[in-house]
Parts: structure tokens; C-alpha cells; sequence
């Protein structure tokens, strides 16, 4: 196991997707230590911002700990190993991510799992915009692997989604599922307005208040639970809506009864 340290407290952005198991395995802390990284605009080594330790040199895990709240792209591309950060993070954490498993006790910034296509991102804290959500311009998303947040989740989470499962034990902002084509986003509290936006496919499930369903939704019918992954089941009943039809889409958006009286108009339709 390696342990990272900030040297400092950092004013200024950090590029670190060198920050991988995948790039550490192997080398001597003096040899991760030589890795380049970004401080603004400054080419530096990992070691002018980090005192690095080894304590089990067999285990192809990372700890990070302190604040990294201005590092970028930790676990970028990982594909195996672990990566534990005690404290917040950075933005565009797990980006293409292929494999093993990032722990964040702490909040983590936008675009967390920007890409990401397996593996698991666990957050004990709120995340950002953009959870598992494309560059600006692009609809290359998440395809695979899974989010879980305990805390809450900005806007756009599961934006042009293709796959994978995002878990939301908080609230949600607005724009879930924007474009998203196929995988699930559960958010187990609040959700804010326009969620499934222009979805051709997939899984939308809140099991808190929808302040309000897209009029390019329309009603389905209610069912008593719906499944969370492979394994997993939500309790309901939940209403369930299909959409968006602009888009000629089948997606399903389940919203669950209790919680959203003001919904119960829809009934009339079924």
C-alpha cells in the first residue's frame, strides 16, 4: 500500500492522472515520485507535492490522505487496484475508468466517472454536476461499472448515459438522465425538475418528491417494486412513466407513489 500526503495546502488546479494503481505498481516511492503532474500552468513531479510512504509493497492500493479538493483525474483510466482518498476531491475523479475501486470519504467534484466503463466509485459525501457525464460536445458517458453517493448529487447526473448504475442515497439537482440510452440512476431522495429529458432508453427510479414529470412522459402504469441493478429492489409502489416520446423513446421513469400526491391525476389515465 502507498500513502500520499499533501505537502501543502494547494491554491491552485492539480492534474494528477498519474494517481493510478496502474502506474504505481512496481516502482519505488522514489520512482512513483518522479511522476509528472500539473500545478497550473508548472510541470512538477509527484514528490514536490506529495510526501509519498509504502507499507505493503505487494498491495496495489493508493491512500490519499488530507484535502485534494484542487486534484484533477485521480484514477483516470485505472483499470485494477484501489484507491482510498480520506478527505474531498477533485473534479473528473475515475474519468474512463476501467476497472477496480475508488472510496472517497469526503465530497468529490463534477464530472466524477466522466466516462467511466467499469469499476466501482463509492462517495461518502456529496458530488458534483456531471456525475458520469461526457466532456462538454461530447456523448461519450458512462457505460459501465457503478456510482454510489451517500450524500447528494448535482445536476446532470447520467447525462447521455449508456450503461452502468448510479446510486443516489441523497437528493438529486435537475437534468437527470439527460439523453441517457440504456443503464440505471436511483436516486433515493428528491429529485429536482426535467429528469429524463430526451432519454430513448433506460432507467430513471426517485424514491423521494419529483417536483414535477415531463409533459413528453406519459403514464404506464404503477407497479409495487422495481429492481436496482441485478440484485437489489426498491419497495414502492412506484408510478411509472415512459419517455421521452419526442425522442420515440422507451425509457422508464419510476416515481414512487406515496411521496408524490400531486401526481395522482395520472391515476385517471391508467
Amino acid at each position: 500500500m502507498t500513502t500520499l500526503t499533501p505537502l501543502r495546502r494547494f491554491t491552485f488546479p492539480i492534474l494528477a492522472e498519474c494517481i493510478s494503481p496502474d502506474n504505481f505498481t512496481g516502482k519505488t516511492c522514489k520512482e512513483a515520485g518522479r511522476l509528472n503532474v500539473w500545478e497550473g500552468n508548472k510541470e512538477k513531479k509527484l514528490s514536490d507535492l506529495f510526501k509519498i510512504a509504502e507499507s505493503e509493497p505487494e498491495t496495489a492500493t493508493i491512500t490519499i490522505q488530507g484535502d485534494v479538493s484542487k486534484v484533477r483525474r485521480i484514477g483516470a483510466n485505472m483499470k485494477t487496484g484501489a484507491i482510498l482518498i480520506n478527505g474531498n476531491t477533485g473534479s473528473h475523479l475515475g474519468e474512463e475508468m476501467r476497472g477496480g475501486r475508488i472510496i472517497v470519504c469526503g465530497n468529490v467534484g463534477g464530472w466524477a466517472g466522466s466516462m467511466m466503463r467499469n469499476g466501482v466509485i463509492e462517495i461518502h459525501g456529496d458530488a458534483g454536476d456531471y456525475l458520469g457525464a461526457p466532456y462538454r460536445g461530447s456523448t461519450q458517458a458512462m457505460r459501465g461499472g457503478e456510482i454510489v453517493v451517500h450524500g447528494n448529487v448535482g445536476n446532470e447526473a447520467g447525462c447521455h448515459m449508456k450503461g452502468g448504475v448510479i446510486k443516489v442515497h441523497g437528493s438529486a439537482g435537475q437534468f437527470i438522465g439527460f439523453h441517457m440510452s440504456d443503464g440505471t440512476v436511483y436516486v433515493e431522495k428528491d429529485c429536482q425538475s426535467r429528469i429524463g429529458a430526451c432519454m430513448t432508453s433506460g432507467k430513471i427510479i426517485v424514491g423521494g418528491v419529483l417536483e414535477s414529470v415531463l409533459p413528453t412522459f406519459t403514464i404506464d402504469c404503477i407497479r409495487p417494486k422495481v429492481k436496482v441493478g441485478d440484485e437489489e429492489a426498491v419497495e414502492g409502489p412506484f408510478y411509472v412513466f415512459l419517455g421521452d416520446i419526442v425522442e420515440e423513446g422507451d425509457g422508464k421513469l419510476y416515481v414512487r407513489k406515496e411521496k408524490n400526491p400531486h401526481l395522482s391525476h395520472f391515476e385517471k389515465l391508467l
